[in-house]
């Protein structure tokens, strides 16, 4: 009888691998998770570099991850057994106070990010004619590290932050998130379920880079603030699946004096007549109701009056932090260039040649900032 009951789990064991296999090659696989929000990996290239590298097993492995026959379902249970064990942690978001979610973050390898620093520095060597400016945002663990629950571990986003500017050339203008943030962190300048800051916080960006340029900012009296959506459950939601928690409010800032607008998407060749797609706030990625979301590169044409024109162009490389800081800047600058270093393959130094950019504004935060290494494209 017990070898019976022996045979039969064996045979259970290597039947369910089977069938997860035969599931596995037969079902289809998506290009876009919704309930993660994120692209999956793509069937992994077997070059020769590729298996040299690790590149290949690396992607293969994440591939295979990805795609795991219902892997949505397994998520869902896991955060449920995760949450009825009282846990305050699940897939690297944290529940902590006020009903924030907070992405985990640890000490960043220095080296690895030396090197992103030196590769914006060498941009500015070979570009000398330029004006760059680089804004680096804390994300909410980093002005909020106190709202984390008891013990969960988190480093200092602004020990990464004094790191960045001690490496930067003196060349480059440095603005610290941290400096006109933190004077405002009783207010809501982030989503509690997301990753970005709010429209307000991307305002009081806009607000710090328009002083530092030395022009006037328009005030919030200037905007009539719109909410656009009430039902906001933004990134850090879609990996938690933390259940419970109260949604977010979107909201626009709409110009008084309305500024007419085209843009330009490259990668589609799409051209648009708004800034906001609204399609959007009936999806899950509600934030891409800014800018209709991640584009390889954009340009934004904003009709403006002469005497309101700061400067004629704009070149900005950033993440998706910079969504919602653009639709302000487009108050200023009548022709604005938007670069998705991480889409965007071609050369930027031969883009910013061709379309006569003498001024550049990075926009990332620090989480991705760390972790990306696309900033090493920049000198391609």
């Amino acid at each position: 009888m017990k070898k019976n009951a022996e045979r039969l789990l064996v045979v259970f064991f290597v039947g369910t691998l089977f069938l997860l296999s035969l599931l596995f090659f037969f079902l289809p696989h998506l290009r876009f998770s919704e309930l993660e929000n994120r692209f999956l990996q793509r069937p992994p290239k077997m070059t020769l570099e590729n298996v040299l590298s690790s590149n290949y097993a690396t992607e293969a492995e994440s591939y295979v991850t990805d795609h795991f026959p219902f892997r949505d379902q397994w998520l869902w249970i896991k955060s449920v057994s995760e949450q009825a064990r009282l846990q305050q942690e699940n897939n690297g978001i944290y529940k902590g106070k006020d009903e924030y979610l907070f992405e985990k973050f640890l000490q960043p390898d220095y080296h690895k990010l030396q090197r992103y620093i030196e590769g914006v520095n060498t941009f500015g060597d070979n570009h000398t004619d330029v004006d760059i400016t680089f804004m680096l945002a804390p994300t909410s663990v980093g002005l909020y590290p106190e709202r984390l629950p008891w013990l969960a571990p988190s480093y200092s986003q602004e020990d990464v932050s004094e790191f960045v500017s001690n490496y930067l050339d003196n060349d480059i203008t440095y603005m610290d998130g941290f400096d006109f943030l933190s004077p405002h962190a009783s207010e809501s300048i982030y989503y509690r379920t997301d990753h970005h800051w709010s429209t307000y916080g991307a305002y009081l960006a806009y607000v710090a880079y328009i002083e530092k340029k030395g022009w006037q900012p328009l005030s919030q009296d200037d905007f009539i603030i719109k909410e656009v959506s009430n039902s906001f459950l933004g990134s850090y939601h879609t990996r938690s699946q933390f259940h419970g928690l109260s949604p977010d409010m979107i909201e626009a800032y709409l110009p008084i004096e309305q500024v007419a607008t085209e843009i330009f998407i490259a990668d589609t060749n799409e051209t648009l007549s708004s800034m906001y797609d609204e399609s959007f706030l009936g999806k899950k990625d509600q934030y891409a109701y800014f800018l209709g979301g991640v584009h390889a590169l954009m340009t934004i044409k904003s009709d403006l009056d002469k005497l309101d024109i700061k400067q004629d162009k704009l070149l900005i490389i950033k993440d998706s932090y910079a969504h919602n800081v653009i639709p302000f800047l487009t108050n200023h600058i009548p022709e604005i260039h938007v670069i998705d270093i991480r889409y965007y393959n071609g050369s930027i130094g031969e883009y910013m040649s061709d379309n006569g950019l003498k001024d550049v504004l990075y926009i990332f935060n620090i989480s991705t900032f760390v972790e990306d290494a696309s900033l090493l494209k920049l000198n391609n």
